[in-house]
Parts: structure tokens; sequence; C-alpha cells
């Protein structure tokens, strides 16, 4: 069974609407809080 975990905004903190396993890798993935309608590149 794998996990699956929420991605944290790197700049609140709070969880943003990505879900990703734990063999998930990111490269250049436009990451978006809509908390603090920021958007940071991973």
């Amino acid at each position: 069974m794998e996990t699956i975990k929420w991605v944290l905004c790197p700049i609140c903190g709070n969880k943003t609407r990505t879900i990703m396993q734990e063999d998930t890798e990111l490269k250049n993935f436009p990451l978006y809080c809509p908390k603090c309608k920021q958007q940071t590149l991973n």
C-alpha cells in the first residue's frame, strides 16, 4: 500500500489541491496555492 500525501505550499504551509504518492517526482511543476493565491515552480 502506497502512502498518499497532500503537497504543502512552501510559502504559507497550507495544503494545496495537489495529492501525490511517495514515489512521485515533481520537476518544473507549477504549484498553485488557493489560500495565498501564489504560484511557485517546484
